[in-house]
């Protein structure tokens, strides 16, 4: 099994410029697995599934009837990225990520965005993510943003564009550190032969983005990391986390509130926490403050996070960041707060909500993908171009009901990455997730999860609709 056959298609590929011909960046690559004797490339391939295994990279599915717990799938042919291209990646990245940040500052507090004329009210106040109780919060250090995963794709031409913003509780990033892993003992000539950017270094990044946060000259600071519990699809990432930063893994039975403080239950009594990384929603977080019916939060940590006693990352309403009609805003608000034109541009985006973009997305759904505003993992999504006259007439009754609610895009022709399916190298689709940390500086994670969608055909690289992952390789300058 190799790649001298291996066809590119009418695609951008990641690895090849044509059929024969691979890129510079990935020639080592690419020798290595035309070298390998009939058989070992899926051989390989078994063995890191089966180290994947051992290691515990799994993942769930809500309502999935064939057991709670999956292996992630996993491809070991990488991406590559240049030095040259990543630098310039990390500086709109980095861009945006200060830009959102002010964003959220502003709009909990003076709204000047607003009263300004660059976005509606209507639309702020709509958005499931912008939460009341938190306008006139001061998180410490005046950052909102602290973990980011942004996702970025490739067109037919080449070109980059952000797909969507993720600043709530974005996931993943335990992939990119346990792909890296693996692959090291799956290529490990080809990793002496490529000079690479290490990844693992991002759990000692993320503590240290934590840190910055606690409370001024507390001793022996105490950092938690608060998962939903063993049913949340990504607990096998809050564990994974919570241990490479030699922290606890809490649920919210495990915290307490008292005397103004928040506190951990231990064996030797209550212990203060000062830094809580949140990896459950907003509103769940604090049943007096939001959800009454929650029983996975704490009740009383919002008002302790108000008067400045704990931290907590992401900070409490970030999510009206993550709003697919607020993403459309994005590249205006780069403009008003940084007086910079953005680095990294939007996917084309029309507003249901306008009434002339909702008659034009309306009358060309055959054409079009239609996302709600506030879902994620591949869900309440229409792709025009591979639904039925039904599924389309069904799905513009949803846009017309609620068109704040929706938004359309082109549907793009998604770069491609050489894939092993079913014994077979085949290009597939593939995002881009960069992981952002925002500390004392803002770190971008080089690489980042590369998602693959694994269905023939398919666009949808969302693990909770078939989708797998690569290793991201980010070569150095």
């Amino acid at each position: 099994m190799q790649l001298t056959s291996y066809n590119p298609g009418n695609f951008y590929d990641e690895l090849f410029l044509a059929s024969g011909n691979p890129r510079p960046e990935a020639i080592p690559l690419v020798d290595r697995i035309n070298s390998l004797s009939p058989g070992e490339l899926n051989r390989r391939y078994l063995a890191a599934r089966q180290t994947m295994f051992k290691l515990g990279v799994t993942f769930s599915v809500y309502g999935d009837e064939e057991g709670t717990e999956r292996v992630l799938p996993f491809d070991i042919i990488p991406r590559i990225i240049t030095a040259k291209e990543w630098e310039w990646l990390e500086k709109g990245l980095k861009q945006r990520i200060h830009a959102l940040n002010l964003f959220l500052a502003d709009i909990y507090d003076e709204q000047k965005i607003v009263k300004d004329g660059i976005i509606p009210l209507e639309l702020i106040l709509s958005a499931t993510g912008f939460l009341k109780p938190c306008i006139g919060l001061k998180p410490p250090q005046g950052i909102w943003c602290h973990i980011t995963g942004t996702d970025l794709v490739r067109d037919r031409s080449g070109e980059w564009y952000v797909l969507e913003d993720n600043l709530r509780c974005p996931s993943g990033v335990s992939y990119v550190l346990e792909n890296r892993r693996v692959m090291k003992s799956t290529f490990p000539q080809v990793f002496n032969m490529m000079s690479i950017e290490p990844v693992e270094d991002y759990p000692s990044y993320l503590l240290d983005a934590l840190l910055h946060l606690a409370p001024p000259g507390l001793p022996n600071l105490t950092v938690v990391v608060l998962t939903p519990g063993i049913y949340n699809s990504a607990y096998f990432e809050h564990s994974f986390l919570a241990q490479q930063m030699g922290v606890e893994l809490v649920e919210g039975r495990d915290l307490v509130v008292s005397d103004g403080y928040l506190y951990m239950r231990t064996t030797k009594g209550l212990q203060r926490v000062d830094v809580v990384y949140r990896r459950i929603d907003d509103i769940f977080i604090d049943p007096l403050a939001f959800r009454s019916d929650s029983l996975l939060g704490i009740p009383g940590l919002m008002e302790v996070y108000q008067s400045g006693r704990v931290a907590i990352a992401n900070a409490l309403g970030t999510g009206v960041a993550d709003d697919k009609v607020i993403y459309a805003f994005v590249p205006e608000m780069i403009r008003y707060y940084l007086s910079e034109d953005p680095i990294l541009q939007n996917v084309p985006t029309y507003l249901c909500w306008e009434e002339k973009q909702l008659e034009y997305v309306l009358a060309n759904l055959d054409k079009l993908v239609v996302k709600s505003a506030n879902e994620s993992g591949g869900y309440g999504m229409l792709i025009g171009t591979q639904a039925s006259a039904q599924e389309r007439a069904e799905f513009s009754q949803r846009i017309l009901a609620t068109p704040r609610n929706y938004i359309a895009q082109p549907t793009l022709s998604l770069s491609r990455v050489p894939t092993l399916i079913d014994d077979q190298i085949e290009g597939c689709h593939v995002d881009l997730r960069p992981y952002i940390l925002y500390g004392k500086d803002i770190y971008v994670n080089p690489g980042g999860l590369t998602r693959v969608a694994l269905k023939r055909g398919s666009l949808v690289v969302n693990s909770s609709q078939g989708g797998g992952s690569k290793d991201t390789w980010v070569l150095t300058a």
